[in-house]
């Protein structure tokens, strides 16, 4: 090992000096000792400039110093559905059993900014998610849950500046203000227009929604992530590894643009940003995709957007396994796809990490299901002993060629993005639209080909299938949470509730920041639809055009 190295390996033993740690001993079930980190036996010229050191400039191996070892990942189960209640009720389940971090899924007329009561929520109030439409139902989805002390995550986009305030409204009647809560708001409206298609009003107002939420932010939610920037979705339209890769990436760019251009110090805003990666069934390249993720975003941040925190080059990502991999047929194989998606990302170094349930090709998971899926975390952080050392596969000649490649491939698709003017112009021609497209239709090709095996798909069929439980959503949530915003409205002060809403009307017709109206309306009961229909109605309502061009 050349002197370089030396001295930096003493310099990261004396960085986990103090480090907490898990486990008195870090050795195999051969008694073998386990080193915190590996580094090559030889004189490589490329190590300390592409790999480095964990928790250090470019972040290839990790974006902590002591990664799992000093601190395990986060289990946050995705959980919502039905009423507020329900959900209380499953997030205490979840917590007692070990679950680390909250993650809420909201129904459709709620991402889409509808209350329940509106002609477009009929048959869907509370069933693929909780349903919130007021903050009587954000105090009771958190009943009973210590804020200041649980990290919340949102996966909620169009109308996510209310979901927010609500959040902070919440906290606030408790006694706790927005500087103690953590948590995320995944607000990433750019992949909404990519890949999942669930939107209020047109790219660019929008993005001016982005700005406000950011500028709050980093004046009041030092602990808050304002975007998880995320490719999950992405992924599950059809993209490729490496297309999840590029356009996620592509975003965040987006979006560090957005915020200087509000007139914010870049290291003001980009450490409170994360993302949010997909895992598939391809272990290494899953693997390669996390470490080529840091190593790319700590370029630009530092290069491109000249940051000078350490943290703003941090890419701090969540997880979660994938669902489109998931089938009908043969449920518990997806058990197993699942166990190896999660060990992909772990080895690849997530942050935190949701692992899907068996169930979810049919409906929201069943508890037993949702445990079994955190079990499976639980087993690969305390049995497997893959958190004993940091980056364990690197060093790799595979791994590296991996990560080598998915960093080439996605610069590319990033140059080409800048070259059309950005990602929202890249967003407005429809250009990610039509390469997932492309790709959706190559992949399901492979598989009517056999050209890829899906098994209990295309080999190994069973002929008959027996039935598995799954949870059942009752028709009498709809009717309760409707009369429970009847009664809610009726206990309004309607000329203060009109007033407020006239002045997040006249605000998002100007430019000042929107996240001051907004929350001023909550406060007084204004709905998530209420709230987003002037959004409607001073935007307009975003069609999108149709994708032209061979796929």
């Amino acid at each position: 090992m050349n002197e370089r190295l030396e001295k930096e390996a003493q310099r990261y033993k004396e960085a986990l000096k103090d480090a907490p740690q898990r486990l008195k001993f870090y050795r195999t079930l051969s008694n073998i000792d386990v080193d915190p980190v590996y580094l090559p036996d030889c004189n490589q010229e490329e190590y300390l400039e592409k790999l480095g050191f964990p928790g250090e400039y470019p972040f290839t191996r990790g974006v902590y110093p002591s990664m799992y070892r000093g601190r395990l990942w986060t289990m946050r189960m995705f959980a919502g559905f039905g009423t507020p209640q329900d959900t209380n009720q499953r997030f205490k389940f979840l917590l007692k059993n070990g679950q680390t971090g909250l993650s809420t899924a909201f129904d459709m007329p709620t991402l889409m900014g509808y209350d329940p009561d509106h002609p477009l929520s009929v048959g869907e109030v509370g069933r693929e998610g909780v349903s919130v439409a007021s903050i009587q139902d954000m105090e009771d989805l958190f009943d009973g849950i210590p804020l200041d002390k649980v990290t919340t995550s949102f996966t909620i986009n169009a109308p996510a500046i209310v979901i927010l305030a609500m959040y902070i409204v919440a906290a606030e009647r408790k006694g706790i203000g927005p500087e103690q809560l953590g948590g995320t708001t995944q607000n990433d409206i750019l992949k909404e227009f990519i890949a999942q298609k669930e939107w209020i009003s047109p790219p660019r107002p929008s993005m001016r929604i982005i700005r406000d939420i950011l500028v709050y932010a980093a004046k009041h939610l030092p602990r808050w992530n304002t975007i998880s920037i995320s490719g999950y979705h992405i992924r599950e339209a059809g993209a490729t590894a490496v297309q999840e890769l590029a356009f996620t990436l592509a975003d965040g760019i987006g979006y560090v643009q957005t915020g200087i251009e509000a007139g914010l110090d870049v290291d003001s805003f980009a450490p409170r940003l994360s993302y949010f990666f997909d895992v598939h069934n391809d272990f290494f390249e899953e693997i390669a995709k996390f470490r080529a993720a840091r190593r790319i975003w700590g370029r630009v941040m530092k290069e491109r957007f000249h940051a000078k925190n350490p943290r703003s080059m941090m890419l701090r990502t969540h997880a979660q396994t994938a669902g489109v991999s998931l089938t009908a047929q043969q449920p518990y194989n997806n058990v197993v796809r699942t166990a190896l998606q999660a060990l992909a990302a772990v080895l690849g170094g997530t942050q935190s990490l949701h692992t899907n349930s068996l169930d979810e090709t049919y409906a929201l998971p069943t508890a037993e299901a949702a445990k079994l899926a955190l079990r499976t975390q639980q087993i690969i952080a305390y049995e497997s002993g893959v958190t004993n050392t940091i980056d364990p596969l690197a060093g790799s000649y595979y791994v590296e060629h991996l990560t080598d490649e998915m960093e080439r491939r996605a610069m590319e698709y990033i140059n080409k993005i800048d070259e059309m003017g950005g990602i929202v112009t890249a967003v407005e021609k429809g250009y990610p639209q039509r390469e997932i497209a492309r790709s959706a239709y190559e992949f399901q090709r492979a598989v009517e080909k056999k050209e890829r095996i899906i098994v209990g798909i295309n080999k190994f069929v069973d002929e008959q299938e027996e039935p598995i439980p799954t949870l059942k959503i009752d028709l009498e949530v709809e009717r309760a949470q409707k009369e429970k915003l009847r009664k809610f409205k009726a206990s309004r002060d309607q000329a203060k509730v009109q007033k407020a809403l006239d002045a997040v009307r006249a605000c998002a017709k100007g430019d000042d920041n929107l996240m001051y109206p907004i929350l001023d309306a909550v406060r007084v009961g204004a709905t998530v639809g209420e709230i987003s229909d002037v959004f409607r109605e001073v935007f307009g309502v975003y069609r999108e055009t149709q994708i032209t061009g061979q796929i």
